[in-house]
This record gives structure tokens, C-alpha cells and sequence, in this order.
């Protein structure tokens, strides 16, 4: 049994909750940008996880998780000295179409926390209850949807893939409506910034520019002050966006992750994966996966998701165009201009990300047919996508080596087999050492990602009161390019029963 409470010991330096560097800067704009209000708590709330290397962004004690004012504090259950909670005001397209209002419908953020070395993290309460954006919902947010986003954000940090992070987890015996009654539980999520694409729309769509020009101005002083001096700042603010959407979207289809629900209110104006809902890693390489059993014109398949992201960024571009200057066609062809950069720079991210994953050291002219055919043999063989190129590592370059765990995984054989040929021959063009290249390749390609059936095992577990999957999970995911002997059995691909796990937008 591993248990949380044994990660908790003290470190030096590190402060109380409640000594925290707390500030709100949020709160300082004016009111149509958020409400006041306070957290709802949840009956009956217990801490059920606490991850001390998101405590660590804060300066936090992770002691602090044994003391009673710690889920008194970040439940809601009493007010979090220096906190200033609010939610906030956006709007956005979902499945393509705009929806006028929206905003944190059940997260309330408490303000930001200023670390030691200067930087600054929001730290939000998800599943805190009614606010004025939540459209007759509860507010709340159930234990499985809970332990899914804690798991998932910790594992894409692993990945090093741009994220928010997750502090900790909270149950409770309080019952939440669902398509079944299941157990409400709260998140404490931490960001840099929660400000979205659509905390943008809301105001273009309605006209305030005055609202939008002090949003955009307040993003620039507090998360991109390096372009307050251009001749631009908004135009370079868009751009900025842009490229890093573009390298965020090329890290997701490298490691074979699905988003499922890219609307504009779900897009991070830093970069960030945010908003895991309906996600899935690949397991079989499908690349027309849809994980939201909600998306039924497959809007969000992980194949289309680097269209999805240009089609979300002409939609910032659309709310930014007041702030780029008159006449608006001549802001609108620098808009253009600048999202003309998205493709390049996906493509030229992706190109990269996938050359090592393959162990090539250096770009030659073929190698994308090389990748083409390998994805299109993966596809149609339908092998594991993680577990193939974790493999893949472990190929013997030697004329006439037969590679036989690799061309195994294929049903094809002859196919493997003819790709493999082309494979040496261009590993032969590099003259470096096998060695060398596994070395290089097992730091990019992830032995444990967080499969669907893993998290689903999680959850099933925790509803039965038994956190410790949670907590091996966490372990893993946050090395997931490490051996990690004895939990080789977290690499296989899921039985039958976990294959085509439904994933809603409320899971």
C-alpha cells in the first residue's frame, strides 16, 4: 500500500500556507471581468492526495498537507489568508459554434502565490461550487473527472509538455448528480495564468474594446512584458500565442495525445494544456481516435486537432483585431500574416520531435517518407503506439539482425520488414553507435503513459476508498521515461474491457 502521507516531510526553507507570497493581480481588474465570491464547500471534505512536487512551485511546506487548516483553507471550508476569490468572465466557440457566456462555472481562483524565484502561480479551487457563469449546472465536480485531471496533468509535466499542475485532491461524501449520482470531490489546480482565447471573444463580441485592450494589456505586463516595447505589442501578443499553440500541439500528436474538447474557452493564452476532460493517450495508433463520446461528428480527432488549433487561433485573431490598428482590412492581413506562421512552425516542431523519437541525429532529405510510411504501417496494423517506439529503441542496426520483438508487434511481417530495411540504411547514414542512439531515444520515447484503463483502475479504486493507485500512478508518470522495475505491467496495452472506455465532457 503506498500512502501520500508518507511523501510529506519537511523542507527546508519552504513556508506555511498561510505565510505564502498571496496577491491577486486578477482581482485588481475591474468588475466585468470577474465576480467576488466565496467557495462552496464540499460536506464531508477529505484530502485524498497531495503531490509535494507541485507544492514545491509555491514554496510550500508539503508538512502543511497534515494539518487540519491545510483542507480547511483550500476546501473553502474558511477563508485562505491573503486569498481574494473570484471567477471569471469568458465566452468562446464551442464545437465550433460561439456561445456568448461562459466563465468558471465551477472553479473559483484564490489568488496567486509569488515563489522565490519570481514567479507567480494561480492557485484555483475546480469543483468549488455555483458562480454566476455556471448556467444552471452545480458547480461541482465528481471524483472520477477529479482523480482523471490530478493524474493527467501531473503526467504531461513528466512529458515535459507545457500544463498546469496539480497540488492536490480532495474527496467528500457529499453526492453530485451525474448520468448517475456519483461523489463530489475539488481540485486545487495551479497555473501561471488562466486566461484563455475566451476570456478575449467575450469582450470583442460585445463590443468593449476598452475591456479588451486592458485584457490584452494586462497578459503582456504579467506573462509577456518582453513585448510591451514593440511597435505592436498586440500584434507580437498574437504572434507569440501563435507559435507557442503551434509547438504545444506538435508536442500532443508526438506522444500520441488527445485533447478531446478543443474549444476556444479551453485554449491557454500561455501555451498550456488545460481543461482535461475527455482525454486519451493513444494506445493502438489510430489517428482518427475520437475519445469524447460526446463528439459525434468527430470534430476533435487526434488527427485534425493541429487544424482544430489554427481554426481557435483566427478566432483570437478575430477578437484581437480592434487592438491592431485602422483600417481594419490592413489589421486583418497582418492577422493573417501572423497566423500564416502556425503550419511552419507546427510542422517544424513535429518534424523534429518525431526525428528523435526515431534516433535520427540529424535532418536528411527522405525522412519524412520514412515517418510517413512508419505511421501508416502503425496505423494499419494497429500497434501500440507508445510501447512501438519505446521498442523501437532497442533496433539492431547490424546488417541482417532480425529484430524479432519489433517485427512481432506487426501482424504484417513483410511490411515491418521492408520499413526496417529503409530504417537501418538511414540509421547507417548517421555512422553513430546504437549505443548512443537507445541512450538518446529512451530520454524521448515514455515507457508509462497515462492510459485510460490505468486511470479508470484509479478510480474504480478510490470509490472503494483505496487511494493508492493514485498515488503509484503519480509516481510513475511523473519519471515516465524511467525503467521503474516491478511496475512493468503499467506498459501494457489495455484488455479488452478498457479499449473503448467512453469519456464524457463531465468525466
Amino acid at each position: 500500500m503506498v500512502e501520500w502521507p508518507g511523501t510529506c516531510r519537511h523542507v527546508e526553507g519552504m513556508r506555511r500556507l498561510d505565510q505564502l507570497n498571496f496577491s491577486n493581480s486578477y482581482a485588481r481588474l475591474p468588475e466585468p471581468f470577474h465576480t467576488r465570491l466565496q467557495p462552496t464547500p464540499l460536506e464531508g471534505t477529505r484530502l485524498l492526495s497531495f503531490n509535494p512536487a507541485a507544492a514545491e512551485l509555491l514554496d510550500l511546506d508539503p508538512l502543511e498537507a497534515l494539518r487540519p487548516e491545510f483542507t480547511s483553507w483550500l476546501s473553502g471550508q474558511d477563508p485562505l489568508p491573503g486569498s481574494e476569490p473570484l471567477a471569471a468572465l469568458y465566452a468562446g466557440h464551442q464545437f465550433g459554434h460561439y456561445v456568448p457566456q461562459l466563465g468558471d462555472g465551477r472553479a473559483i481562483l484564490l489568488g496567486e502565490v509569488q515563489n522565490r524565484r519570481g514567479e507567480r502561480w494561480e492557485v484555483q479551487l475546480k469543483g468549488a461550487g455555483v458562480t454566476p457563469y455556471s448556467r444552471r449546472g452545480d458547480g461541482r465536480a465528481v471524483l472520477r473527472s477529479t482523480i482523471r485531471e490530478y493524474l493527467c496533468s501531473e503526467a504531461m509535466h513528466g512529458l515535459g509538455i507545457p500544463t498546469t499542475r496539480a497540488l492536490c485532491l480532495f474527496g467528500s461524501e457529499e453526492e453530485v448528480g451525474r448520468e448517475e449520482l456519483e461523489t463530489g470531490a475539488l481540485l486545487v489546480r495551479l497555473a501561471p495564468s488562466h486566461v484563455r482565447f475566451g476570456s478575449f471573444e467575450v469582450f470583442y463580441y460585445r463590443r468593449q474594446f476598452d475591456h479588451l485592450r486592458r485584457l490584452a494589456d494586462y497578459v503582456i505586463a504579467h506573462h509577456y512584458p518582453e513585448l510591451r516595447d514593440e511597435a505592436n505589442p498586440y500584434l507580437e501578443l498574437f504572434r507569440a500565442v501563435t507559435l507557442r499553440t503551434a509547438r504545444l500541439i506538435a508536442h500532443w500528436q508526438s506522444v500520441g495525445f488527445a485533447h478531446g474538447v478543443m474549444n476556444t474557452d479551453n485554449m491557454s493564452i500561455l501555451g498550456l494544456t488545460l481543461d482535461y476532460g475527455p482525454y486519451a493517450f493513444l494506445d493502438d495508433f489510430e489517428p482518427g481516435l475520437v475519445c469524447n463520446h460526446s463528439d459525434y461528428q468527430g470534430r476533435y480527432a487526434f488527427d485534425r486537432q493541429p487544424d482544430i488549433a489554427h481554426w481557435n487561433l483566427s478566432c483570437l485573431g478575430q477578437a484581437l483585431l480592434p487592438l491592431l490598428g485602422e483600417p481594419v482590412e490592413a489589421a486583418a492581413e497582418q492577422a493573417n500574416a501572423v497566423l500564416g506562421e502556425y503550419a511552419p512552425a507546427f510542422h517544424a516542431h513535429y518534424q523534429e520531435r518525431m526525428q528523435r523519437k526515431l534516433g535520427l541525429r540529424a535532418p536528411r532529405p527522405g525522412d519524412d517518407l520514412l515517418l510517413q510510411d512508419l505511421l501508416q504501417l502503425l496505423a494499419a496494423n494497429r500497434v501500440d503506439y507508445s510501447n512501438f517506439f519505446r521498442a523501437l529503441g532497442e533496433f539492431d542496426s547490424a546488417p541482417g539482425a532480425r529484430n524479432a520483438v519489433l517485427r512481432d508487434l506487426f501482424p504484417d511481417r513483410p511490411a515491418f520488414a521492408h520499413w526496417a530495411a529503409d530504417y537501418r540504411s538511414r540509421l547507417a547514414a548517421d555512422q553513430g553507435e546504437d549505443a548512443a542512439r537507445r541512450a538518446a531515444m529512451a530520454r524521448v520515447n515514455p515507457k508509462y503513459v497515462l492510459r485510460n484503463y490505468l486511470a479508470q483502475q484509479a478510480i474504480s479504486r478510490a470509490q472503494q476508498g483505496d487511494t493508492s493507485e493514485i498515488e503509484r500512478l503519480l509516481r510513475l508518470l511523473q519519471a515516465p521515461f524511467d525503467e521503474h522495475p516491478g511496475d512493468e505491467a503499467y506498459t501494457a496495452p489495455p484488455p479488452d474491457w478498457g479499449r473503448r472506455l467512453a469519456i464524457s465532457c463531465s468525466s
